[in-house]
């Protein structure tokens, strides 16, 4: 078991739970993705860890390119202002896109970022979410086609999930304390 930081409520998912997760979602897309040459979108920063470890899952020709969106900032919800900090460097027209993305709360940003995309004209846009926050008494805004796993209305942190640009690092996901972004 991996070593509790001191901000950390409670482990979520360890570092084996999340290799499977992932190992589970790059055998749905490569299945899925069979003959095509999808271009997966990570969305920054938060799903750079997951990215990179689920394009290493996936068995099929594929390109990766990266936005950056933010509704954040250092703020524990969501400002629901939606700003692009990195748009994409690829043309998309016609292809295939995966929007890789670390957590699913609201989908409005995501739902932001789809809407976007589609304006574009590519063959498709789906979705691989790694988590889903369950939101009691809200359905996300979108449903992604791929998801690797549920997790609770808490303040998830860990494996590329920031509070204030901090805990990315951490190899598993963990519930932060309250006290730490109550602040």
């Amino acid at each position: 078991m991996e070593a509790l930081h001191s901000d950390v409520k409670e482990v979520l998912l360890s570092e084996e739970d999340i290799h499977q997760i992932v190992s589970r979602m790059g055998e749905q897309i490569t299945r899925d993705y069979a003959g095509k040459n999808p271009l997966v979108v990570a969305v920054l920063r938060g799903a750079v860890v997951f990215t990179a470890d689920l394009m290493r899952a996936i068995d099929c020709p594929m390109s990766v390119d990266f936005m950056a969106v933010s509704s954040y900032g250092e703020a524990a919800k969501s400002s629901g202002v939606v700003r692009i900090v990195k748009d994409l460097d690829t043309k998309i027209e016609g292809r295939d896109v995966l929007i890789v993305e670390d957590i699913l709360d609201s989908g409005l940003t995501l739902s932001y970022l789809i809407d976007l995309l589609k304006g574009r004209g590519p063959a498709s846009v789906e979705v691989a979410a790694f988590l889903v926050k369950d939101v009691t008494g809200k359905t996300p805004a979108i449903e992604p086609r791929y998801v690797g796993t549920h997790v609770p209305d808490e303040f998830i942190v860990g494996y590329g999930l920031d509070f204030a640009e901090r805990y990315r690092n951490l190899p598993y996901i963990g519930i932060l304390k309250p006290e730490v972004y109550q602040k």
